[in-house]
């Protein structure tokens, strides 16, 4: 067997004087290095005990089980803020948050907020922005440029339309992000100075809003989901722009 063996070698000219023997080919793999992430230092809601008031909490707002894992629970935000970004001159009176984590295109971190468990809370939201120079804005990380965009006011919200991304800031340009269409979608809230002050700013720009139906009364996507809403239906025959907006909105608003 071993002569077989050795007289193959001989014929395939891998044996002998003059052999040349064929260089090995390597392939190497350049490794992947993912950048840190923060939020895994904290439990995901998905992972906590159903009788959690934080799992409660998104569970009673209508969130899925499947899309719980995109949020975490922290028990001490100002301690935990800090540790990554010193914000807080004293932790004193800390307090457990929802963390909604803000993420680009690529999925990294670049900011969260911190949704209060305290219905008291004076402070409802935070925001803490670990990249100065990203957008405030939630959801960006699964939109389809190349398809409509709807923005919303809060990440919750959000979470209940298609192609969705939710504001977190007012001081953000959208105009400069380059999507092909997108389609501002306010809270209904007709005698909210504010809200009526941005839907006019978007309708002046020539920008695609959404006013609400007078039989709507719920004040935001969320609250309409929960009433068993067809949203999408009632977004797609409620979108206008330019005059018919102009129109709409006088109707609509009671300020």
């Amino acid at each position: 067997m071993y002569d077989e063996y050795v007289m193959e070698r001989y014929k395939e000219g891998l044996t002998g004087k003059g052999t040349v023997t064929p260089e090995p080919n390597f392939t190497f793999v350049k490794p992947k290095f993912r950048k840190k992430d923060i939020c895994d230092e904290l439990v995901k809601i998905s992972e906590l005990n159903t009788s959690h008031r934080a799992k409660k909490y998104l569970i009673n707002r209508g969130i899925n089980e499947d899309t719980l894992s995109k949020f975490y629970y922290c028990p001490d935000f100002k301690r935990w803020t800090n540790k990554h970004k010193k914000i807080y001159d004293t932790t004193d009176n800390d307090d457990d948050r929802i963390i909604i984590p803000l993420r680009n295109s690529k999925g990294e971190l670049f900011g969260y907020q911190g949704r209060s468990l305290d219905p008291t809370s004076k402070m409802r939201y935070i925001t803490v922005m670990l990249d100065e120079n990203a957008p405030k804005i939630y959801g960006l990380e699964k939109i389809n440029t190349q398809k409509p965009i709807y923005i919303l006011e809060g990440p919750f919200d959000s979470l209940f339309m298609e192609n969705s991304v939710a504001m977190c800031g007012s001081d953000v340009d959208i105009r400069t992000f380059g999507w092909s269409s997108y389609i501002w979608v306010y809270d209904n809230e007709p005698r909210n100075r504010e809200i009526v002050n941005r839907l006019e700013r978007s309708i002046n720009r020539g920008d695609q809003v959404v006013i609400w139906p007078s039989n709507i009364k719920e004040k935001d996507v969320n609250e309409m989901i929960l009433a068993k809403h067809n949203i999408c239906d009632i977004i797609k025959t409620n979108t206008f722009s330019e005059l018919k907006a102009k129109l709409q909105l006088n109707l609509w608003k009671k300020v």
